[in-house]
C-alpha cells in the first residue's frame, strides 16, 4: 500500500456509520458517522465551561450519547488539548476547544482527538474524521456497523425506548 503506515491485514474494515464507545468518560455506547470529508472527529458537547486547573486550561462539558433523547446525560471534566478554528460542511467557521480520549471504533481503541461543538441538530452526535481514521482504518460506504453493535436493548435507547 503505497504511502501508507499499515499493511493491508493490519486494517479494521468500518461502516459509513458505526457504535463507538468511550470508556474513559462513561460514554458505554454512542453512534458515529464516518467522515471522510472531515479532517478532526467531534462529539456533542454542551453546557460547555472552560476553568483553570492547577495553571491548565481544562473543559467541562455534557454529552447526550443517545440521538433524540436527553436521557443518560454523561458529565465530564478534561484537560484542553487544543483550541482549533473548524470550518463545518456549511461553511460556516468556529473556534473549538479541543480533548483527547480514547475510543474504541471496531474493536481497537485507538486515541482520538474531539473537537466539542453544538451537534444536537444534526443526524449523529459524534462524528469520525480522518486523523482517527488515518491509523489503520478502511472505509466500506456499502456497511453499517461492520465493528459491531450494542445488544438491542440498548441501541432501543438510542430513540428514547427503555
Amino acid at each position: 500500500m503505497t504511502g501508507s503506515n499499515h499493511s493491508i491485514t493490519e486494517q479494521t474494515v468500518v461502516g459509513w456509520r458505526e457504535w463507538v464507545q468511550i470508556p474513559q468518560v462513561d460514554v458505554p455506547w454512542i453512534k458515529a458517522k464516518i467522515d471522510t470529508g472531515a479532517k478532526t472527529s467531534a462529539i456533542h458537547a454542551f453546557d460547555l465551561r472552560s476553568f483553570d486547573r492547577d495553571g491548565r486550561d481544562w473543559v467541562s462539558f455534557a454529552v447526550h450519547p443517545w440521538q433524540a433523547t436527553a436521557q443518560d446525560e454523561v458529565a465530564v471534566e478534561l484537560p484542553v488539548h487544543d483550541s482549533r478554528s473548524v470550518r463545518s460542511s456549511s461553511g460556516h467557521e468556529e473556534q473549538r476547544y479541543v480533548v483527547r480520549l480514547p475510543v474504541v471504533l471496531g474493536g481497537r481503541e485507538v486515541p482520538v482527538e474531539l473537537t466539542l461543538t453544538d451537534r444536537d441538530e444534526m443526524g449523529f452526535r459524534m462524528l469520525i474524521g480522518r486523523e482517527a481514521l488515518v491509523q489503520g482504518y478502511v472505509v466500506d460506504p456499502s456497511l453499517s456497523y461492520a465493528g459491531g453493535r450494542p445488544e438491542r436493548a440498548v441501541r432501543r435507547r438510542n430513540w428514547g425506548k427503555r
